[in-house]
C-alpha cells in the first residue's frame, strides 16, 4: 500500500535545513554523504526546511522510493 509506514523498522530525524527544492535523488545524497546510511534501508527519514514550516519525508517500498 502507497505511503504505509507500519512495516518500517527506524525512523531517522535529518539534523540540519535541507533543501527543500531536492527530489527523491537529492535527499537520498543527503542519507549518503552526511548520514553515511543506505537509503534503501528500512527507515523513514525526515527532512526540514530552513524555514521550519515544512518536512518531506522519504521511504522505501518494494517497487520504488516513496516522498511524502
Amino acid at each position: 500500500m502507497l505511503g504505509d509506514v507500519s512495516g518500517l523498522e527506524k525512523i531517522y530525524i535529518v539534523c540540519g535545513y535541507t533543501d527543500m527544492r531536492k527530489s527523491i535523488d537529492g535527499l537520498c545524497t543527503v542519507i549518503e554523504d552526511q548520514l553515511k546510511m543506505d537509503p534503501s534501508s528500512s527507515a523513514l527519514f525526515l527532512f526540514c526546511g530552513r524555514r521550519r514550516d515544512r518536512i518531506k519525508a522519504l521511504f522505501r517500498e518494494p517497487d520504488g522510493f516513496v516522498l511524502i
